[in-house]
């Protein structure tokens, strides 16, 4: 698949302090052609120059550097997934703090090289979470379920940083469009390829750094500190609200979901409008899952007290 394009999405902000080393990755990577697009959202710090001396090393219209819309990490990537003047074979996210490794764009597409090209298709994989300095301080989960639409109604497996995915997804993502009220953007993309009938593919294999640091807005998804976090989300009623927006997003796309995500949908926002009983018999039926049994139990008893 050499002569396949990748179109790299990269948003910034304030990025300066980690920014070269992910530009040098991209650099190295064994799959060459690709084109970077960088979308910075406003950064005062030393992003734009370092932008710049990247671009002059590389071939001419290798690297484009536009104004993202300053509506924080979301609309931004989104802005970049739907923008009308990126056009490629492929579209992979990228954070400005991580390191790729040397054949995460290779090894990638070598997951999707037999994908029809009208297949919405999405490649993701596990991370390795290094410090400062860039030494290991553990993996990503493993999930051992089978990605598909009845897990990412529920729960994102697939983390953004990692994402790679084909024309027919995107093409899907901008139907929907850039505006779409969602919790993130990769989360969004796993949503959209499953609930449409496309190909998931899960690496267990890390593919990418994933620096842990003060400011990111997303960290380790590991650990009873993570476990906390979520439950207490739970509870303050931030997980129905991502729900209500979800369903509200996916009604946009009713054309291209498949007979399953439709009863899957209707199933849920039946359930919602239930009493105790009567949602926690919709989630059954449904057949929705998370990839743990905590996560599945967590999911019955938010049923029961009406918070998704």
């Amino acid at each position: 698949m050499s002569n396949t394009v990748v179109a790299i999405l990269l948003c910034t902000y304030n990025g300066g302090s980690y920014l070269k080393a992910q530009l040098d990755s991209i650099a190295n990577q064994t799959h060459k052609n690709w084109v970077l697009w960088v979308s910075d959202d406003g950064s005062v710090d030393d992003t734009a120059q370092i932008i710049q001396r990247f671009a002059q090393q590389q071939n001419a219209g290798q690297v484009n550097f536009i104004a993202g819309p300053a509506q924080g990490v979301v609309k931004n990537f989104l802005s970049l997934a739907c923008h009308g003047a990126i056009a490629a074979d492929y579209y992979a996210y990228c954070d400005q703090d991580d390191i790729w490794e040397s054949n995460k764009l290779t090894r990638s597409l070598s997951y999707m090289e037999n994908e029809e090209p009208d297949t919405p298709a999405l490649y993701c994989s596990r991370t390795r979470y290094i410090d400062d300095d860039n030494g290991t301080i553990g993996l990503s989960p493993l999930f051992k379920r089978a990605p598909g639409f009845r897990n990412a109604i529920v729960q994102n497996i697939a983390g953004g940083n990692t994402m790679l995915f084909n024309h027919a997804a995107r093409v899907l993502l901008q139907h929907a469009g850039a505006d779409v009220a969602v919790a993130m953007h990769d989360w969004w993309t796993y949503m959209v390829v499953s609930a449409c009938g496309g190909r998931v593919h899960y690496d267990a294999q890390p593919s990418l750094r994933y620096r842990q640091h003060g400011n990111n807005v997303i960290g380790m998804n590991t650990g009873w500190a993570a476990r906390r976090d979520r439950i207490g989300l739970l509870w303050k009623g931030r997980f129905q609200g991502w729900m209500s927006n979800h369903l509200v997003a996916l009604d946009a796309l009713q054309d291209h979901l498949t007979p399953d995500s439709r009863q899957v949908l209707a199933c849920l926002a039946q359930g919602r409008q239930a009493g105790v009983m009567g949602r926690v018999w919709m989630l059954v039926r449904s057949r929705v899952y998370r990839q743990t049994l905590l996560g599945n139990l967590g999911l019955v008893a938010a049923a029961a007290l009406n918070k998704i």
